[in-house]
């Protein structure tokens, strides 16, 4: 996708890890195969398993250290695609709901008030189809979250099509895999601090 000295960007399949997991069946994932390919390719963020999309590594100790510090000071612009169920009334606004760990339903996360992190995320609606009851959507998350996108969007009553965690079983049967898809990262490039613009279409 986007290669250089200090930087490397892939665009991650649906249905791949971005990271090892726990046990032998986990282990094949976009950062070891890159690894195979740049011996110095390091781990800045993560995509969700089913998520796919731009995923951003560095290239040796150094970048890893300055881009973990651009990601940390959220001076990263990240935006998602994903495809929601139900006519979404409004054309923009932002969620402001703190997620945690729904401990009972691990790896489930859920919009907790009393114990959840702060968590903040734009949308934009983009098309939306009436005969097949659905919306597409650009997001844009402030913060972090683990399933922030998704626990954000289902918090709405519009969960992403295909979403095994957190739409219900007809929902995730409109849909062959999670329709969310990373598609756009800007920063400042971590040795030049020139801005770079990576964009991704979604698949869907």
């Amino acid at each position: 996708m986007y290669v250089d000295e200090q930087v490397l960007v892939l665009d991650k399949p649906a249905g791949l890890l971005a990271v090892p997991g726990r046990g032998e069946d986990k282990q094949d994932c976009l950062s070891l195969r890159a690894l195979q390919l740049w011996p110095d390719a390091l781990v800045v963020h993560r995509l969700d398993m089913a998520t796919s999309g731009l995923f951003l590594m560095a290239r040796g100790a150094e970048m890893q250290r300055r881009l973990n510090r651009v990601f940390e000071q959220r001076e990263v612009a990240k935006r998602y695609e994903a495809v929601v169920t139900g006519h979404v009334a409004a054309d923009a606004g932002t969620i402001q709901a703190p997620i945690g760990a729904d401990w009972p339903d691990r790896p489930r996360q859920k919009v907790d008030a009393e114990h959840g992190r702060p968590s903040v995320t734009h949308w934009q609606v983009l098309a939306r189809d009436a005969e097949a009851g659905r919306t597409r959507m650009a997001l844009e998350p402030v913060t972090g979250r683990t399933h922030q996108l998704r626990v954000h969007l289902q918090s709405m009553g519009h969960p992403i099509l295909g979403d095994s965690l957190y739409a219900s079983p007809a929902v995730e049967a409109l849909a062959p895999r999670l329709l969310l898809h990373a598609t756009r990262l800007q920063l400042a490039h971590p040795a030049t601090g020139e801005s770079l613009v990576l964009a991704s279409p979604a698949p869907f």
